[in-house]
């Protein structure tokens, strides 16, 4: 079985795709040689790691501590979302931390989170497009019209054109509690618009057959001070990756492949919100750790 770990960097030359092999990100394609879509043409294919590891390793590499750790607004090369084409989409409540969160926060339509968290089709939603999600070291936003703010930590599946999982990466749902508590109807405002999900900072592409168990780690860091952490193992989900993928698929086309949230089961308690300037972590063995800076306005 082969893994590989694949990077989108900013260079000066554009975006491009790199493997991370050791201390080092070797440059394997760049956008503008595949129609801004490398990805997506690595995912139409039906062993995108395979076809990835024979493609020859372009003379260009990059040190990979010195990219991981450079800001996502600066010149210097630094990381950006691992995706092109793909669309993002979500699922909800399959965890019982997020089934017992969201009855806590709707009045009145505690019945439909908790029916949905046993019933055989699960909740899925857009997320949003490739120009609404951030990378590793880029910003996170809170809504102005929002109150109660939090992060969602989650494995982010990557589904190729043919259904089929094809890697996984971390991700995080940004969502504005308050309004999605005062209706149920008001999901897509709580939960899509700009810069209210990260993805990162790599993507493990993987031909194995079995998913593993991830653990998930999260650490909120406000003023220096670390003022919310937990973890938890994808173990303790309601549904399978591979459930939840079927789902997105059916009766859907998904020509570049999509990523998939696969929900949360850390949630902080009720009165906790982000604050502009917080520094969310969130850190997956195998995948590496996800860091973004709250901004609001």
């Amino acid at each position: 079985m082969a893994n590989v770990l694949l990077a989108r960097c900013a260079l000066p030359s554009g975006p491009a795709w790199g493997v991370l092999a050791d201390d080092r990100i070797e440059i394997v394609a760049t956008d503008a040689g595949t129609n801004g879509g490398f990805l997506a043409s690595l995912l139409q294919l039906p062993r995108p790691v395979r076809s990835l590891l024979e493609r020859r390793r372009g003379a260009q590499s990059l040190k990979a501590a010195e990219v991981m750790a450079a800001p996502s607004s600066g010149v210097a090369p630094h990381l950006l979302p691992p995706l092109d084409l793909q669309e993002v989409w979500a699922a909800g409540v399959t965890y019982e931390r997020s089934r017992v969160a969201r009855m806590e926060e709707t009045a009145g339509a505690e019945t439909f989170y908790d029916k949905v968290y046993s019933a055989e089709r699960p909740e899925l939603f857009f997320k949003g497009a490739a120009s609404r999600v951030s990378g590793h070291n880029g910003p996170i936003r809170i809504r102005r019209d929002a109150s109660w703010n939090v992060p969602e930590p989650e494995i982010a599946v990557l589904v190729s054109a043919h259904g089929e999982i094809a890697g996984y990466t971390v991700g995080n749902d940004v969502s504005s509690r308050d309004i999605e508590g005062e209706n149920p109807l008001y999901l897509p405002q709580a939960k899509i618009y700009r810069e209210s999900c990260a993805l990162g900072p790599v993507v493990w592409l993987t031909d194995e057959d079995t998913a593993p168990v991830f653990d998930i780690a999260i650490t909120i860091q406000r003023r220096g001070a670390v003022v919310y952490e937990g973890k938890i193992a994808t173990s303790a989900m309601r549904r399978s990756f591979a459930d939840l993928a079927d789902w997105l698929v059916r009766d859907n086309l998904f020509p570049s492949g999509a990523y998939l949230l696969t929900g949360t089961g850390l949630v902080p308690e009720a009165g906790f919100s982000l604050a502009p300037g917080d520094r969310v972590s969130i850190s997956v063995p195998r995948i590496g750790t996800l860091s973004n800076t709250v901004v609001q306005g």
